[in-house]
C-alpha cells in the first residue's frame, strides 16, 4: 500500500544519507588512488542526487576537482590543511574549534566519546588519530542515520526516537556547532580546488542535515 511505498522510500533516501556521510568521512582522509579507484565519487553522487540537485552538483564538482589534480600536489595540501607539521591551517578537531584550544583530549573531546558509546560506536584499533577529528564525526553521523534507518524497518520505534534525539544532541553540541569555522579555514588555507570543494559541500552537507533531519 501507500505506506509501505512511503516507507521504502524513506528507507532509499535515508540510505543515500547515510552514504554521503560514510563517503565525506572517507574524505577526510589521506589522498590515496583508491579514492578513484573505489569510483567513491561517482557513488556519492549517486547518493546525492537522491537527496538534492545541489548537493549533486557539488560532489560532481569535488569529483571533477580530484580527477584534475596530481596526486602528489593533493598530499601536500593535505599535510599542510590538516597535520602541521607546526601550525595546520585547518585543525580537524571538533575540540580545538569548540574551546580554542589545542590541547588534546580536551572535556569536549570526552563529551563526544561518551555519545560515541551512547551509540553503540567504537573507533578502529588501528585509527590513530583523536576521537573528534573530522572524519570520525562523519562516521558516526553514517552510523546513527544508518541505525535510525534499521530502526524504523524493523519497526522499533523506541530505538528509532533514540537514535534520532541522539543525533540532535550530536549535531547541536558538536558536529553542527564547529563544521562552519572549520571549514572556513579549509577554504581559506586550501591551495588546491579539491580541498575547497570539500570544505564547501562538507559544510552544505551537514546544513542540510540540520535543516532536514531524517525521518523521526
Amino acid at each position: 500500500g501507500v505506506g509501505m511505498m512511503m516507507a521504502e522510500r524513506g528507507s532509499e533516501q535515508a540510505l543515500a544519507r547515510a552514504d554521503m556521510s560514510r563517503f565525506l568521512s572517507a574524505c577526510f582522509y589521506e589522498p590515496t588512488p583508491m579514492f578513484a579507484e573505489e569510483c567513491m565519487f561517482e557513488s556519492m553522487r549517486e547518493a546525492a542526487q537522491r537527496l538534492s540537485p545541489e548537493l549533486a552538483d557539488r560532489v560532481r564538482k569535488l569529483g571533477e576537482a580530484y580527477a584534475e589534480q596530481d596526486q602528489q600536489i593533493l598530499l601536500v595540501d593535505y599535510s599542510r590543511l590538516f597535520l602541521g607539521p607546526v601550525d595546520p591551517a585547518a585543525r580537524p578537531y571538533g575540540s580545538f574549534w569548540l574551546t580554542g584550544e589545542s590541547t588534546l583530549m580536551h572535556d569536549a573531546t570526552m563529551a563526544v566519546l561518551d555519545l560515541y558509546t551512547e551509540g553503540g560506536f567504537e573507533t578502529d584499533d588501528d585509527f590513530r588519530d583523536l576521537p573528534d577529528h573530522v572524519a570520525v564525526e562523519l562516521e558516526f553521523l553514517y552510523v546513527l542515520t544508518f541505525r535510525q534507518n534499521q530502526a524504523r524497518l524493523q519497526g522499533d520505534e523506541a530505538a528509532g526516537v533514540a537514535m534520532a534525539a541522539l543525533q540532535d544532541r550530536f549535531m547541536a553540541g558538536h558536529l553542527g556547532a564547529w563544521i562552519g569555522p572549520f571549514t572556513d579555514a579549509m577554504r581559506q588555507g586550501a591551495q588546491t580546488a579539491f580541498y575547497r570543494e570539500l570544505a564547501d559541500l562538507t559544510r552544505l552537507w551537514i546544513r542540510f542535515c540540520q535543516a532536514a533531519p531524517a525521518c523521526r
